[in-house]
């Protein structure tokens, strides 16, 4: 595939990360003149907090692509206010350390109102991509509810968004569950956009709790083994170290190292049972092509910092370009 063809894209991502990709994916498309991506969204993250629905995701990519995002804080809206939350506080409801803006729970008010009229996840998310011309088809994974709890090392389990935001990663976890996820299925569209794509993208989000959900939904990893798209991951390791967040701690509580080899291995060679044909590495992380080039994984090295959207474009066509065979 050279620059100027115009490839169908799929992208699996979740979080800031992925957020950031996918403006890369859509600029990249943009000047290749190609049709928009597919945005496979993680919502894993997704909880009810004072009788609203938050998708944390599915939000950031929202805001991400409507340029409406605070790219200070990494989350919500920019611009945002917090009198509700300030009186949710008060009268002791939601969590206090989990912060809610009023242009924020104007999105979950609308959404909570769509699904209690019987909506489901995937036309709810249709009906938020109206909002904003954002270039990207934006599906959720799955319209199940299936929401990320971790299992601490010294006993009981909390939601997800408990365990990284309040307690930043500090406790133990032995494991990540998605209750319910066995019986779930992918969204209307998912296997479609899989089977249909000429590439399919994985961003260099979480690989436990944004894309593992993600692959965890019956159905999506046969899609991606059976798709004759090649299927590209981008590492969410550089030097050794996570980008952001506390991904190494997930990691290691699956048993993975935080290097980006390891993380390679972890999603594995489609040839071998796996899902990934190749894998973007950072320059800093080059010694270790031989590595991913020895799981049947073809290694391919670019400069994966996406400080700003030209660094954020030319990783997405870097991608693109390893999807070449």
């Amino acid at each position: 595939m050279t620059s100027s063809e115009r490839p169908r894209v799929v992208v699996l991502a979740g979080g800031v990360g992925g957020s950031r990709f996918l403006l890369g994916v859509r600029e990249a498309l943009l000047r290749r003149g190609a049709p928009q991506a597919t945005a496979i969204v993680n919502t894993g993250d997704d909880l009810w907090l004072s009788g609203v629905r938050l998708q944390p995701d599915i939000d950031s990519v929202l805001y991400a692509l409507g340029g409406v995002n605070d790219t200070v804080r990494g989350w919500g809206r920019a611009g945002d206010t917090e009198r509700v939350n300030e009186e949710l506080q008060a009268w002791g409801a939601g969590w206090p350390w989990f912060t809610l803006g009023d242009l924020d729970l104007g999105t979950h008010l609308a959404r909570t109102g769509w699904l209690r009229d019987g909506l489901t996840v995937t036309e709810v998310v249709e009906r938020l991509s109206r909002r904003w011309p954002l270039g990207i088809r934006m599906l959720p994974m799955t319209d199940a509810e299936v929401d990320t709890r971790v299992r601490l090392e010294g006993g009981g389990d909390m939601h997800f968004q408990e365990w990284w935001t309040r307690h930043r990663a500090t406790l133990a976890p032995a494991a990540f569950e998605n209750p319910g996820i066995v019986d779930a299925a992918p969204a209307p569209g998912v296997v479609d956009a899989i089977a249909a794509a000429d590439v399919v993208l994985m961003a260099p989000s979480n690989p436990v709790v944004s894309i593992g959900p993600i692959l965890a939904v019956p159905g999506v990893r046969e899609a991606l083994r059976r798709t004759s798209a090649r299927v590209v991951g981008v590492s969410p390791i550089i030097g050794g170290a996570v980008v952001r967040g506390m991904a190494d701690v997930c990691l290691t509580a699956i048993g993975v190292a935080t290097a980006a080899d390891a993380v390679a291995a972890h999603y594995g060679a489609r040839a071998d049972g796996g899902v990934l044909d190749a894998w973007l590495l950072a320059e800093e992380d080059a010694g270790l092509a031989a590595s991913v080039d020895g799981l049947g994984i073809r290694a391919q090295v670019a400069p994966l910092w996406m400080r700003d959207l030209e660094l954020s474009a030319a990783l997405a066509e870097a991608a693109l370009r390893a999807a070449d065979a």
